[in-house]
């Protein structure tokens, strides 16, 4: 079974410009590297050819995972969701119902999830707790510190 990322727009183009930077630039800088520790002679006792080696095995599993993540992509048009339930991208205002402190969060694919933006994950603990709530409802989400209740506010998109 395939593993489908789910991405905005500017998500899905982020990841195709990050796929084309790493085929290019970064090959062409890790064969670079190859080469010139190449010209500095014996390969068994050199450590900047292993070193640079290396780096290209790392490279090359970067990009063949992130193909992967490129050839499962869907684009998410949010002309098309329903915002009465919270789904992906929904932006939630909730209150703790405990503290009493608003939060804000909008709901993203995993590869796109940025705390300091106020996107998380679909996948987090929050997400999952989150996902088809409608306004009042609360969610109930698990921690290490106990359970903790949202109050859903307000969804948008």
């Amino acid at each position: 079974m395939s593993n489908i990322s789910y991405f905005t727009q500017e998500g899905y183009d982020k990841l195709v410009a990050e796929l084309e930077r790493l085929k290019t630039d970064e090959r062409q800088k890790v064969a670079r590297a190859i080469a010139e520790a190449r010209e500095k002679g014996d390969l068994s006792e050199n450590a900047e050819y292993d070193a640079a080696k290396d780096a290209q095995g790392l490279l090359e599993m970067k990009i063949n995972e992130m193909e992967k993540v490129y050839a499962n992509a869907r684009i998410i048009d949010a002309s098309k969701l329903d915002n009465s339930k919270i789904t992906v991208l929904s932006k939630v205002e909730m209150k703790n119902v405990k503290t009493g402190k608003e939060i804000f969060y909008q709901l993203v694919a995993e590869t796109e999830a940025d705390i300091k933006a106020k996107k998380i994950s679909v996948n987090s603990p929050i997400g999952k707790g989150l996902l088809g709530k409608a306004v009042g409802d609360v969610a109930v989400i698990s921690t290490p510190r106990g359970d903790m209740e949202l109050e859903i506010l307000s969804i948008t998109l």
